[in-house]
């Protein structure tokens, strides 16, 4: 139901779709369990999905390039127009307090990097971090949040350049495909080149497989591709985008067949040249599909309602952030007290306190400053005129 017109639109709840919480809460429960099998049972606890589970951040990765695609692209056609300031301001709010906070705690409290040396605080700060990152560096795991930021930051500008571009010749989504084509291609040059000329026959192949290839924001695009693909779809190609949300289950049926062979092909070598360049293509790939399978609210995908994923979804940036350093201090007086990493006293009370930690941070820190955007930074200009 609508809400009343005599309320604030911004009294009005977000729409929630639930097959994307679905996947937001999938993704971080990957990541959460693949680095429980690094950083704490160096085992594979979890079998399979512990192995593969890095892949959550390329579905975060797709999740992004849809939904920041589609507010620039729906942005672009309204007619308010799109606002650039309005655009990094509402992405500042949501990312850089959790953020802040938690680089603020590996800074100001030793136990927390566990013994991890901290790169020079600019690093951070600029969101540098992933460029050449070594492998083992405090923080370590928020190379993937560089990638998303330097996202934020270009998409949009590059999208205004095509736009104006737009007004003179009436083609933007022609130069938004040939730019998307171009990135792929760049993408499985730069993997290859560096895969012969950093990885293949160095002293230390996998350090710099992770240091020249893993955390590159160019080799790294593939995902954030598909999504803005699909917010182009949608977008600027209606008719077909209604046609393809129509079939969400044969979606997700190809979408399944296409990671099942992405994650066999990773977990049989990953650090091979050809699962190097192609692997991530194919990755792509497939959660393009799923986000797609998600986005037909028909589909089972769509339609299912899964307890806790929502919570999950609206926690999940805040759990990615802290699972890792807090997993890590609290494995050693579990251990110390007989429940080794094993245990399922242990998985359980860390995985736990992974989601609590989280919620906490989401409460303290996130909610108000969303708040805050709401109020001062609302996503359209019809609701900053009705603020006060």
């Amino acid at each position: 139901m609508p809400p009343s017109s005599s309320k604030s639109p911004l009294a009005a709840p977000a729409l929630r779709i639930h097959g994307l919480d679905t996947l937001r809460a999938l993704a971080v429960s990957f990541v959460v369990l693949h680095h429980y099998v690094l950083f704490v049972s160096e085992d594979s606890t979890f079998g399979w999905v512990g192995d593969i589970g890095w892949v959550g951040v390329d579905l975060f990765f797709a999740l992004s390039g849809y939904l920041i695609g589609n507010q620039i692209f729906a942005g672009l056609a309204a007619p308010g127009g799109f606002s650039l300031g309005r655009f990094y301001g509402r992405r500042l709010l949501r990312t850089l307090p959790n953020f802040y906070v938690v680089l603020a705690l590996y800074y100001l409290w030793p136990w927390f990097a566990d013994g991890a040396p901290m790169l020079a605080p600019w690093r951070y700060l600029t969101f540098s971090q992933n460029i050449l990152l070594e492998p083992g560096s405090g923080f370590s795991h928020a190379w993937s949040l560089c990638i998303e930021e330097q996202f934020y930051m270009l998409l949009p500008a590059a999208s205004l350049i095509l736009a104006w571009r737009r007004r003179s010749h009436s083609f933007f989504p022609s130069l938004a495909w040939t730019a998307l084509a171009a990135a792929v291609l760049v993408g499985l040059a730069a993997r290859g080149w560096l895969w012969h000329n950093a990885v293949d026959g160095t002293a230390r192949e996998e350090f710099n497989y992770f240091k020249y290839i893993y955390y590159s924001s160019l080799c790294r695009l593939d995902e954030l591709l598909a999504g803005v693909a699909l917010a182009l779809l949608k977008n600027f190609h209606a008719p077909l985008w209604q046609r393809l949300t129509r079939h969400g289950d044969a979606a997700l049926a190809a979408a399944g067949v296409l990671l099942a062979a992405a994650f066999y092909w990773f977990l049989d070598d990953r650090y091979a040249f050809a699962v190097t360049v192609a692997g991530y293509p194919l990755l792509a790939a497939g959660f393009g599909l799923l986000l797609l399978a998600a986005l037909d609210p028909d589909s089972l995908l769509g339609r299912t309602r899964v307890p806790g994923c929502q919570r999950l979804a609206l926690w999940s940036y805040a759990i990615y952030l802290v699972h890792k350093p807090l997993c890590v201090m609290a494995a050693r007086p579990l251990a110390a007290a007989g429940f080794g990493p094993q245990s399922p006293v242990t998985i359980v009370a860390l995985l736990a306190l992974s989601v609590l930690a989280g919620a906490l941070l989401y409460y303290l820190v996130e909610s108000p400053f969303m708040a805050l955007r709401a109020r001062y930074l609302p996503a359209t200009l019809r609701a900053a005129r009705a603020v006060p």
